[in-house]
């Protein structure tokens, strides 16, 4: 892990004081990280047998509440982050003992590369996998007083899976005399598993709500031109239809060209029109440094074509990482966000 922001209570309060002073008004901590929860759940106690995530720092406490109490002491909203969605590590114990829950590749690969780090991914269309992704969820929403939940790019599925045979079976009875395509990338066959995936959404919406009306469906995806043929991921179809009440989209653009450019694409357009849009900017990665004047002219930009606001990836980088002196990027966070304005 690149932060250990959340690994101890002091780390996590430190941090909540500090974004609260820049003027700051939203915290997405995440609670599904590695294959674990970063919270005491008895969901994945029950799926695999580890209540929370082994870290030391984590152990006999409660994260996820210190950060709502902290967070909301301050006047911040708190939505929780699924960062992994359907994504475990490899050697995880939730792929160890739940084999049948994997999806594969045309070839029977599991695995997928995500830099060094060897990953598998959760079968969306598997009724147990949809019941735990759900269970824990709704486990966040009844038992904290969470402001939302929040899911990103991995809730969805690379497009080479899907060639497990509970998948291969489901489109074979669904269509008749027809076969899934050995092309992965063919139209009709991703415009059908992305449709799954919606199903899946639409389902995790329905059970929020049930629990708690007001909590907010926000997700951070990749641009919808990748995020569908890469990702299966079609979130436009989630927004037009409802299924999420905030888009925190990930425009992890250097260049100030097409940085501008994917805002002004036309789904995204209409998003901004008809539910809250923020803009997430890359601050900065372990080994990618992002100089803060950079940063400043991303955030002028969104402000200029008229978003509900900024979400930043993430929070180590803000500070650190970079050429700049911790002190000039204090500075420029500061002239960014000069007073506290209220979430939209």
């Amino acid at each position: 892990m690149d932060s250990d922001v959340l690994f101890s209570s002091a780390n996590t309060k430190q941090a909540v004081d500090r974004l609260a002073a820049m003027n700051f008004n939203t915290l997405y901590p995440t609670v599904w990280q590695g294959g674990y929860t970063l919270y005491p759940s008895k969901v994945t106690e029950k799926t695999f047998g580890v209540k929370i995530d082994p870290n030391p720092g984590l152990q006999q406490r409660d994260m996820l509440k210190e950060i709502i109490k902290a967070g909301h002491a301050k006047g911040l909203k708190v939505i929780p982050w699924f960062e992994f969605g359907f994504m475990a590590p490899a050697n995880s114990e939730l792929a160890r003992q739940h084999p049948d829950w994997l999806t594969k590749k045309s070839n029977g690969e599991l695995v997928k590369m995500e830099g060094v780090e060897p990953r598998v991914w959760l079968n969306p269309l598997h009724p147990e996998v949809q019941k735990f992704i759900i269970d824990l969820v709704v486990e966040i929403v009844s038992n904290y007083d969470v402001d939302g939940i929040q899911f990103d790019d991995h809730f969805g599925l690379p497009t080479e899976y899907g060639y497990d045979d509970l998948t291969v079976k489901t489109y074979e009875k669904e269509l008749k005399g027809l076969q899934p395509s050995d092309d992965y990338k063919e139209t009709f066959w991703v415009r059908w598993r992305a449709d799954k995936i919606n199903q899946v959404m639409e389902k995790v919406f329905y059970a929020v709500k049930a629990v708690k009306p007001k909590c907010i469906i926000s997700v951070s995806p990749n641009p919808l031109h990748f995020a569908l043929p890469a990702y299966l991921q079609d979130w436009f179809t989630w927004e037009r239809k409802g299924f999420i009440e905030e888009l925190v989209l990930q425009v992890y653009r250097p260049d100030l060209d097409r940085f501008r450019w994917e805002l002004q694409r036309a789904e995204v357009i209409l998003a901004k029109n008809h539910i809250p849009v923020a803009i997430g900017i890359l601050s900065g990665l372990k080994n990618q440094g992002v100089p803060i004047n950079t940063i400043q002219k991303q955030v002028d930009i969104v402000r200029k074509e008229g978003f509900a606001g900024v979400g930043f990836f993430f929070y180590e980088s803000l500070w650190h990482w970079s050429d700049d002196p911790p002190s000039k990027r204090r500075a420029g966070l500061r002239k960014l966000f000069p007073v506290s304005v209220s979430r939209p």
